[in-house]
């Protein structure tokens, strides 16, 4: 699915929330105006993008890539791995597990094309309108918008969506921290006000807000009780989406219904999408069960993580007979890291020797052969997957400057070496790193007596990595014997998602699995991901708890960047840094999403050149094909 901002946000299971809803990061400088009252007054936009030109003009009709006349019908069942006890989105991240698939009845300001790097166009708002130096937004909110129980969207219940947001949600709170305040301008316009000028992320950060209905958050439950916006819920939401809630079972299945007098079907951007009648979500408490029942056709589209079963599991006479396609997506949208995430409130860790040495200690190609059957490579950058952001071989040019003013702050071999995982494979190989992880632990201070790791204090060493699902276990059950070679003690903790989701909150944990996704325009989602304010806030990306105020510096070179050549700079500058600190032991990288789907779907070709995704696209839909094959249209 392509990276969004909010999706930068959200993370893991709960980042699926709904594609229609997706809001690139940095919508900011560069659109055709639709209007200009003075030479000295800011235009009205009616779309955003960080840098360039849009492609769509002002009087578009529809994306490029959709069919206009996609039949409407059918149902799509789909898989979603772990629980739910919460349809508020507002303690999304603090309380409960939020329901994938509710965002498909809320909508933005504004929403993004697949085939534009970061380009917004409007959704429930028109137009928009900010000064040169970013000071602030004003949105015009569409007059035709409305909630699934007819009344308008109006600019209250978007000063009600940031308030809210931001009050209850450390997430938000965050995320939204420079807007200082938002007011109503206009019968049908609200203005963000920011805190600073020259942070050209603001206005587009403003548009990508979850507008909730005021009015119905104020009022009363069906059993007359007040209703919370601080508190879970599993009543049915209202929403201006184009689905609504039909139906669920709490923490086994969630029913979504197409709207059929949607206020914004006409409205550009969702032209030829939404094409389901229904859209069923399916939850497993694991990927073995949920794949299991794809291959029984109890769901329609599996996206599969893990290589060795893509290579192994699908055997079964349905893929032989072609009723089910194997495919692979290319993501030309974005980057990640994964990798083991150390926490750095553990005193254990506190040494980058120390860290460094447990990379060491990684066979990952061994462990790419044996478990994935070669499927992947190794994670070598923050950013891996877009290549323009990638620090590669040594700093030069702008990235040097922009190091050179924290060079008293940032390791000296960032200077003179390039940044390299270790590389395992062979026996061989794997012994030699073994004895290179030995050697920086003794220079920390360890050393090993009876056979057992014992830190300076002369304490056992012993890990805990944390996990939530099978592939979790199985990478470490890997990596387990090497560090044992080492004498430390390691176990391996694997708990339900709603543990899990606490356990992160609250970063209790030794080591566990992080993934960064990145898009491609970096931003104000960077403080979250590794910035020191957000390394003590519950529910926070930093979950290493970074702080590092070089880190921080070249995170505000992101934030400010004049132009692109001065970001993809920045960027490179953090990707080093945050590499030579060894805040994670890199694991695996695809530059591909694969999934596996009943064939009753079609999609157009080309693909859309950035938003590549492993889930259907509700453009994907064919019901006259689904008709032949037995599909549900």
């Amino acid at each position: 699915m392509a990276i969004n901002r909010r999706r930068l946000l959200q993370g893991g299971a709960v980042a699926a929330i709904a594609p229609t809803l997706s809001a690139t990061p940095g919508f900011l400088v560069s659109s055709v105006a639709q209007a200009q009252t003075s030479a000295s007054e800011p235009a009205w936009r009616h779309a955003l993008s960080t840098f360039g030109d849009v492609k769509y003009p002002a009087d578009f009709k529809r994306y490029d890539y959709v069919n206009p006349d996609a039949p409407k019908g059918g149902v799509v069942r789909m898989f979603e791995l772990g629980t739910f006890d919460n349809f508020n989105i507002v303690v999304q991240g603090v309380k409960g597990s939020l329901a994938n698939g509710i965002g498909f009845i809320f909508e933005t300001l504004t929403t993004r094309s697949q085939d534009e790097p970061a380009t917004a166009y409007g959704l429930l708002a028109e137009a928009a309108v900010y000064p040169e130096d970013f000071s602030w937004v004003i949105y015009r909110l569409r007059k035709e918008a409305r909630w699934h129980d007819g009344k308008p969207v109006s600019p209250s219940d978007v000063i009600f969506s940031f308030d809210a947001l931001k009050k209850n949600s450390p997430m938000y709170s965050a995320y939204y921290r420079h807007i200082v305040r938002c007011e109503q301008t206009g019968e049908r316009e609200l203005k963000f006000v920011f805190d600073s000028p020259g942070n050209r992320e603001l206005p587009s950060i403003a548009g990508e807000i979850l507008v909730l209905p005021k009015h119905w958050w104020e009022g009363n439950d069906s059993q007359g009780h007040k209703r919370d916006v601080t508190a879970t819920t599993l009543e049915i939401p209202l929403g201006s989406g184009p689905y609504r809630l039909k139906e669920f079972v709490a923490g086994r299945s969630v029913v979504l219904e197409r709207v059929a007098d949607y206020w914004g079907k006409d409205v550009p951007v969702n032209v030829g999408q939404n094409n389901f009648d229904q859209i069923r979500f399916e939850f497993f408490r694991d990927d073995t069960v949920g794949r299991e029942a794809f291959k029984g056709d109890q769901l329609d589209w599996f996206a599969e993580r893990s290589g060795k079963q893509w290579s192994t599991a699908y055997d079964f006479p349905a893929v032989t007979e072609k009723r089910v396609i194997k495919e692979k997506f290319p993501d030309s949208s974005s980057g990640k890291m994964q990798g083991y995430a150390f926490n750095l409130r553990r005193p254990l860790f506190a040494d980058v020797r120390v860290r460094r040495a447990f990379n060491y200690a990684y066979d990952w190609e061994e462990s790419d052969r044996q478990l994935s059957n070669g499927e992947y490579h190794r994670d070598s950058s923050f950013f891996d997957g877009i290549p323009q952001f990638m620090a590669t071989g040594l700093p030069e040019g702008q990235e040097l400057e922009i190091l050179q003013t924290l060079r008293d702050k940032v390791p000296a071999e960032l200077f003179t070496t390039p940044y390299q995982n270790p590389v395992g494979g062979s026996a061989e190989a794997a012994r030699s790193n073994l004895r290179e992880a030995a050697r920086l632990l003794k220079e920390a201070g360890f050393e090993v007596r009876d056979r057992k790791l014992v830190d300076p204090a002369g304490k056992a060493v012993s890990v805990e990595f944390l996990g939530q699902a099978e592939g979790d276990e199985r990478g470490v059950l890997f990596y387990k014997p090497y560090l044992e070679r080492l004498g430390i003690t390691v176990n391996i903790r694997t708990v339900d998602s709603v543990q899990y989701q606490n356990r992160l909150r609250s970063f209790d944990f030794d080591i566990t699995t992080a993934v960064w996704p990145q898009s491609l325009s970096p931003g104000n989602e960077q403080r979250d991901f590794f910035g020191s304010e957000a390394a003590d806030r519950p529910g926070s990306r930093n979950l290493p708890g970074i702080k590092d105020p070089a880190v921080d510096a070249l995170i505000g070179r992101i934030i400010f960047a004049k132009d692109r050549a001065e970001l993809v700079a920045s960027c490179k500058a953090l990707d080093r840094l945050l590499l030579w600190n060894c805040y994670v032991v890199p694991q695996f990288a695809a530059g591909f999403e694969r999934a596996a789907r009943w064939d009753r779907f079609s999609h157009p070709e080309p693909l859309p050149k950035y938003g590549v995704s492993g889930f259907p696209n509700l453009w994907w839909w064919d019901a006259a094909k689904a008709a032949k094959t037995g599909g549900r249209s």
